[in-house]
């Protein structure tokens, strides 16, 4: 273990971390560990990848998961469809077959020159078997390529960001191999910054009007969705845009579908008002 990454990362004017938050992303660059992240949607979880790499001034790569991602998509896959048209139409030295192998995500991170970041965004949207087949190559940040007899070994563990919607469990023998943090929801305190972040001219009476409206809604009991951080920043930018008077939504929320996602969650909100 080195000390080369404690303090390293402070957050950056397009993103307010709080204190905990920026002590697990620089656990995770000094022990050199995958940092999993949790938190209700729109809390920033995938924006801190970007954040951080610019910070830092690593290069992102990115890995969206799907239903149908596998782990070795983000290794490589060889490509034998390309070599069987090759083969056929006479283009190219089918011989090779490192022509014919591309890297994913994972993979570039681990053949990389110099240390990078990798977002490994919405893992539990994979089957079950997903983080158990990518620990070997998480731990020991190298991976084989059977089809051209080649190892890809890490000169710098990249730091992996891994992003969960909390949707399914995630295996104890993976959670072991990482840091974890939850990211709570912003207080009112650590919210007016957040938002100043985007709306840095709004008058502070106006934002104290704004977020009070905000935090009653979600405080309404039996919301299927509440609205999140980037929801409080689009609704007032919305309210700006239209020239309503924001001093005076008290008596109102105007464009409430873009703070209420649901039709069920607008027209509970709509019959308690």
């Amino acid at each position: 273990m080195t000390d080369r990454g404690f303090d390293r990362f402070q957050g950056t004017e397009g993103y307010i971390a709080s204190d905990p938050l920026r002590h697990a992303v620089n656990v995770a660059l000094a022990l050199e560990r995958p940092l999993i992240l949790r938190g209700e949607p729109g809390t920033g979880k995938t924006l801190l990848a970007h954040h951080v790499s610019a910070a830092l001034g690593m290069d992102l790569l990115r890995w969206h998961i799907k239903s149908t991602t596998k782990a070795q998509d983000g290794l490589y896959v060889y490509d034998t469809v390309a070599r069987l048209h090759d083969s056929r139409f006479n283009d190219g030295d089918v011989r090779d077959i490192a022509r014919y192998i591309k890297l994913g995500p994972l993979g570039q991170a681990l053949a990389a020159d110099k240390r990078v970041v990798l977002l490994i965004d919405e893992i539990d949207k994979a089957d079950i078997e997903f983080p158990n087949d990518l620990l070997q190559e998480l731990d020991v940040m190298r991976f084989q390529i059977p089809e051209t007899r080649t190892e890809i070994a890490a000169k710098e563990r990249p730091l992996v960001i891994i992003t969960s919607n909390n949707e399914k469990e995630l295996p104890d023998a993976f959670l072991r191999r990482c840091i974890f943090h939850y990211i709570e929801f912003p207080n009112p305190d650590l919210m007016k910054k957040i938002v100043r972040v985007h709306h840095p001219t709004l008058e502070d009476k106006v934002l104290d009007q704004c977020l009070e409206a905000f935090f009653k809604l979600r405080g309404v009991p039996g919301l299927r969705k509440r609205p999140s951080t980037s929801e409080l920043i689009d609704w007032i930018a919305a309210l700006r845009a239209s020239g309503v008077s924001l001093g005076k939504i008290g008596g109102g929320l105007p464009f409430l579908g873009t703070l209420l996602k649901t039709e069920q969650d607008q027209e509970l909100v709509r019959a308690r008002a």
